[in-house]
């Protein structure tokens, strides 16, 4: 069943970003900036009797590292795995900002009955000004790039409105595109995966169907990394970087394989975007980029168009890390692979050289379907996967580029 919004939810102007000014009670408009020639506007709904709000989905929270370094591949050191990768993580902890996810519905005015999944940033007194930063960013991010309604990608999550209540949590609601992440389908694929093997002798064994069963996961992860990747070159192109692509951060409106030809893969948790318009690389210290410009000059880039170019090949080396993941997880057994096990694979024990994972990784009979998927064009996953995850930024691909690759355009199938 659902709630009505309850009594203590408000509007406040403190939630907005600078960029932001009230244009009535249901909308928030854009200010112009400088750098645009003319005004784009982004209409979102702002009054909470506009909601109704629905159960509690699910939560989620953060990695906070307060120090790291970053590391120059090439030495001739033995690193261990915490030590390899773009920063060598010197202090890790669980961060203050726990976010809650609920079902919900518009009641009023056109988008009447449009189903939403509200994301709750908790308020400065249970999390700091951190949550706020983070809350403020992603309207920000969302409605920037929502707001020239021709030119929208599909590929990204859809922001429909938020309020913040008068205990100072901020409340944003996206529409409902689909309840499972890329994360959720590896798991399930893998699960089933598991359970037909655990079978044995006594599943029905056909090689057409096995054949047809691969051919359509092949598809499948295929058209969802593409469908990533193209919402990050639409984020590129619109001058913002993603910062948190990961498997959890793409959200799919079916996972079942033999759907794939009606897949939507959405990018969503825009928390950490950068502005990387050159009027809005100087900001001071105290930012949530700041991270990444630490690591940008620890990289030899000190220029905005140097700092500009590291941020874009920073999201690419995430983008790859997700095309792993999917090249591995979901062709492997449940509990043979995870995220930070192939993350280590790749930085710690093999530097990133993905000819000599390959080896390794044949020797393993657990992983030869992953490895199959990647041999697919002589090779081609193997060596788009070496390019986005190339030690030198200068020499990773643009999105663009990953998108025209024969391996992503589903040539090699």
């Amino acid at each position: 069943m659902l709630l009505a919004a309850p009594d203590c939810f408000s509007l406040r102007s403190s939630f907005l970003p600078r960029s932001f000014r009230f244009r009535n009670s249901r909308g928030l408009s854009l200010n112009s900036h400088r750098t645009w020639t003319s005004r784009p506007r982004a209409s979102l709904i702002t009054t909470p009797d506009s909601f109704q709000v629905g159960r509690l989905i699910g939560s989620y929270g953060f990695m906070n590292i307060t120090s790291y370094s970053g590391f120059q591949p090439g030495l001739d050191v033995e690193y261990s795995s915490e030590d390899m990768g773009r920063l060598r993580v010197q202090d890790v902890g669980e961060g203050n900002v726990k976010i809650r996810l609920y079902e919900g519905i518009i009641t009023q005015g056109p988008l009447r009955g449009t189903p939403v999944i509200f994301k709750v940033y908790p308020g400065q007194r249970a999390a700091g000004i951190e949550a706020d930063m983070m809350a403020a960013n992603e309207l920000n991010a969302h409605a920037f790039l929502q707001s020239n309604a021709k030119d929208i990608s599909q590929n990204l999550q859809m922001l429909l409105g938020g309020f913040e209540t008068k205990t100072g949590e901020q409340w944003l609601a996206f529409r409902n595109d689909g309840k499972y992440s890329a994360a959720d389908y590896a798991k399930v694929s893998s699960e089933k995966l598991s359970k037909k093997n655990a079978l044995g002798e006594q599943k029905s064994w056909n090689p057409f169907d096995q054949e047809l069963t691969i051919k359509r996961k092949r598809e499948f992860v295929i058209k969802l990394l593409r469908g990533a990747i193209s919402g990050l070159a639409y984020m590129h192109d619109h001058n913002r970087l993603h910062q948190s692509l990961g498997p959890s951060s793409v959200v799919l409106n079916t996972i079942m394989e033999r759907d794939a030809a009606y897949l939507v893969p959405r990018l969503r948790d825009l928390a950490f975007s950068v502005d990387i318009r050159f009027s809005n690389m100087e900001n001071g210290p105290g930012t949530l980029a700041d991270g990444l410009w630490r690591r940008a000059s620890a990289a030899g880039a000190f220029t905005p168009m140097e700092k500009r170019a590291f941020g874009i090949s920073d999201d690419i080396y995430e983008a790859g890390l997700l095309f792993a993941y999917l090249a591995f997880v979901p062709f492997c057994e449940a509990g043979i692979m995870d995220s930070l096990s192939l993350q280590r694979l790749l930085e710690s024990t093999f530097r990133l050289d993905l000819k000599a994972m390959r080896e390794y990784c044949l020797a393993d009979d657990s992983l030869l379907e992953a490895v199959r998927f990647l041999d697919l064009g002589d090779g081609a996953g193997w060596e788009l996967l070496q390019a986005m995850l190339n030690p030198d930024f200068r020499k990773r691909p643009i999105a663009e580029a990953v998108l025209n690759h024969r391996f992503m355009t589903g040539a090699v199938l």
